[in-house]
């Protein structure tokens, strides 16, 4: 047996680490698997360029707890080490550059994010455990199982044992602190956690599987112990797209998300090896219209092992109302393998699987427009939140983002615009789409619109007024105006304007009639000539008004318009029969005033509380 020092410049490092990331302290165990699992997979390597001898088998990765000596095992059939790489790797290469990291962050313990930078993967193991054993064999020929201990000071034993299996046992001694570790529910939500997906099956204890032997009456029940494996070592994403089938997609989406009843409507394979290697699956959940989705629903992967569900920055935030897995081991993490680190590769994964789904959504829309249609209301938050957030995205969408009429038909932009030039061109050749966000509060007005041969886009998403004006920035001489932003004749100016039926001092004296009823701090009293068949009076908001105001509120805009008092244009039909009858009325004046006002009130759903009380009162009043 050998004793020795591990570098008298790291007595420091042990409390570091044992104080390190202390809330994640459960990382520990994916370290500890991690280095199992390359283990396995380096001698599974070696056997198939004939560098070991024999047959690989299939081995795997065993966790036990031996609660009596409160202990923790993690057993690997791997390449093993030899003394020499026990002193070399675990004595000499963990502790590389100590020194300096000591200097460095001995202020700064929890903002550290030091494991891995200097090998410390496998000294995670002292975050829980007072004391830790390495039992090792190496796979090459006639090589010496070896035993190494270490309390967590710089002073560790090394001696020759007896060990049959090639491969290492890592014994953790947990701490009093730490004995959580010592549960099988906990190892088991941790293995299920970090592992489940790891490329080795990884055994943890046994369960009891029930089969059925023999038919019919001479049926039996036969109870076998059998080994609980706790991961898919062949997820769906390490598989060719070409391999798998719809079902074997839904089937993955159930494994990622055993809680979620409700299926996904459909997915998007990654696969790309050139200038970075990612590999994934994504899939459209239904998204309603509520801005507050939950998102850390897509997992990032290193190598099948879980680094988290926080994938701000790999993935553009539009996207991230996905779910699914990511899996690459060129993204840039800290070195503790918790969290994304910003460079120049992590925009340009971004930027590709930006245009990945962009292309898969065109290939749907292409493939089975009708389909596409179909599923529309599911999906369009997302495009069109891609389509705001992100340039390439907008770029790409506009062969495919669809823009609904109110009777049921769909266009893309270019379509929609082909289809309106004739009939919805201003005389300052303006395109004005017109567009509804509430068909039901705004059927009055949808239905003026439509008796004038207009078409009608339902555009209700809480984002329509930011996408509305980069819509407007990209497409020259056109204007998103919404249906109740005007009378109809304004909404679309023509050349030709309407003869008003009274003379200008009688529009003067029905004008102070009305200025005299009507709040002035809440409406702009607009006197204009229409049919004699439109409503005597109509209430609308101006487009740049409204418009930006819904932008304030919703997170851009011009600064202080969320704070603006509600402010409405009051248009008076001058032709509307209803005039007449108010200029000559000698009493009731500001009833029929106050009558017209509120009916065009209740169009808007602007009629509430006192207010309405008073309006049906008035009504019957009116009826005597």
């Amino acid at each position: 047996m050998s004793k020795g020092n591990i570098n008298i410049s790291t007595e420091n490092i042990f409390p570091i680490i044992k104080k390190f990331l202390y809330s994640d302290h459960e990382i520990f165990l994916r370290e500890l698997v991690s280095n199992a699992t390359d283990a396995t997979l380096k001698l599974k390597h070696l056997f198939s360029i004939g560098e070991a001898k024999g047959e690989y088998g299939t081995p795997q990765i065993e966790i036990k707890i031996d609660k009596k000596k409160k202990t923790l095992h993690i057993i690997d059939q791997g390449v093993g080490m030899t003394k020499e790489e026990v002193e070399k790797y675990i004595n000499e290469i963990a502790f590389s550059g100590a020194e300096e990291f000591v200097e460095k962050y001995k202020d700064k313990i929890e903002d550290s994010g030091i494991i891995g930078r200097f090998g410390l993967g496998f000294y995670s193991a002292f975050m829980v455990a007072d004391k830790v054993e390495i039992l090792t064999k190496s796979y090459k020929k006639g090589s010496q199982a070896v035993r190494w201990e270490c309390d967590g000071s710089p002073v560790y034993t090394l001696e020759n044992i007896d060990k049959k299996e090639i491969g290492t046992e890592i014994i953790l001694h947990i701490s009093k602190e730490e004995k959580g570790f010592l549960e099988e529910n906990k190892i088991n939500e941790l293995l299920t956690k970090y592992n489940r997906f790891m490329p080795i099956s990884i055994k943890h204890g046994t369960r009891e599987e029930t089969k059925t032997i023999g038919e019919g009456d001479d049926a039996k029940e036969e109870k076998t112990i059998v080994d609980n494996i706790i991961n898919n070592p062949t997820p769906a994403w390490t598989k060719k797209p070409s391999d798998l089938k719809e079902e074997d997609y839904k089937s993955f989406y159930r494994e990622l998300y055993p809680m979620q009843f409700e299926e996904p409507l459909f997915n998007i394979h990654l696969n790309v090896d050139y200038p970075f290697h990612l590999t994934g699956i994504l899939y459209f959940p239904r998204i309603t219209k509520n801005m507050d989705i939950q998102k850390d629903r897509i997992q990032l992967y290193q190598n099948q092992v879980f680094v988290t569900d926080n994938v701000e920055g790999i993935v553009p935030d539009f996207l991230q109302m996905l779910r699914g897995v990511i899996d690459s081991p060129d993204i840039p993490l800290n070195v503790s393998r918790s969290y994304l680190q910003s460079d120049g590769a992590v925009k340009k994964i971004s930027g590709y699987i930006t245009k990945k789904v962009a292309d898969k959504l065109n290939s749907i829309f292409k493939k089975d427009r009708k389909d596409f249609e179909a599923k529309w209301e599911d999906i369009k938050l997302i495009i069109e939140y891609g389509m705001l957030s992100e340039d390439k995205f907008f770029d790409k969408a506009q062969k495919f983002a669809l823009y609904p009429m109110v009777d049921g038909a769909n266009y893309t932009l270019e379509e929609l615009k082909k289809k309106i030039k004739d009939n919805q061109t201003d005389k300052d050749d303006n395109l004005i789409v017109l567009y509804t966000s509430d068909k039901d509060k705004q059927h009055s007005y949808i239905e003026t619109a439509q008796a004038k041969g207009y078409k009608v886009v339902l555009l209700d998403s809480p984002i329509v007024p930011h996408l509305i004006q980069k819509l407007e920035t990209e497409n020259e001489k056109v204007k998103f105006t919404r249906v109740d932003a005007d009378f109809i004749d304004n909404l679309i100016k023509k050349e030709d304007t309407k003869i008003s039926k009274l003379s200008d001092d009688e529009k003067s004296k029905l004008e102070g009639i009305i200025k005299e009823v009507v709040p002035a701090e809440k409406y702009t009293v607009q006197m204009e000539a229409l049919d004699s068949s439109e409503n005597p009076f109509i209430i609308t908001q101006p487009e740049f008004m409204r418009r930006y105001k819904e932008m304030s509120q919703t997170g851009g805009g011009m600064m202080g318009m969320g704070e603006m008092p509600e402010m409405y244009n009051l248009i008076i039909n001058t032709n509307n029969p209803l005039m007449d009858k108010i200029l000559k009325a000698k009493k009731n004046k500001a009833k029929y005033v106050n009558q017209a006002l509120d009916l065009a009130k209740l169009s808007q759903s602007l009629l509430t509380g006192k207010e309405m009380t008073e309006f049906i009162k008035r009504s019957f009043e009116l009826m005597k």
